[in-house]
């Protein structure tokens, strides 16, 4: 749906300036493979950080990071595992996944909460 669409991008532009704004550097975005996808892939100084963008209207079940499923960490750890093994410069670099959850704000700013580290690849398999 177009409206669905627009709302998620514009919840990582969002998360993006977020990002953006602590100091994070915008790698890679909307990358997508046939067994998942990365919404942004970000570097903070030494480390990578693949990161979820999740918006919800509001806290009803748990809330954008809580949606975050463990079907949806598997498929942004394959995601994140292919991305390192064609981009071979950053291979050996320290990585971590992130969540940034949006969430509509006062005077249609969203408000940005964001989890590094949200889960690890221990949380994954």
């Amino acid at each position: 749906r177009p409206d669905t669409a627009a709302t998620g991008a514009a919840a990582e532009d969002a998360a993006l300036a977020h990002l953006r704004a602590s100091g994070l550097q915008l790698l890679a975005r909307n990358v997508r493979y046939p067994f998942g996808e990365i919404d942004l892939v970000m570097r903070e100084g030494a480390t990578l950080a693949f990161v979820e963008v999740r918006y919800r209207s509001n806290s009803a079940f748990g809330g954008a990071a809580a949606s975050v499923t463990r079907s949806k960490r598997r498929k942004l750890a394959r995601a994140a595992q292919a991305w390192l093994g064609a981009h071979r410069a950053f291979a050996a670099a320290p990585c971590r996944f992130d969540v940034v959850a949006v969430s509509p704000g006062a005077m249609d700013a969203p408000q940005c909460e964001w989890l590094r580290a949200a889960f690890t690849m221990n949380d994954v398999w």
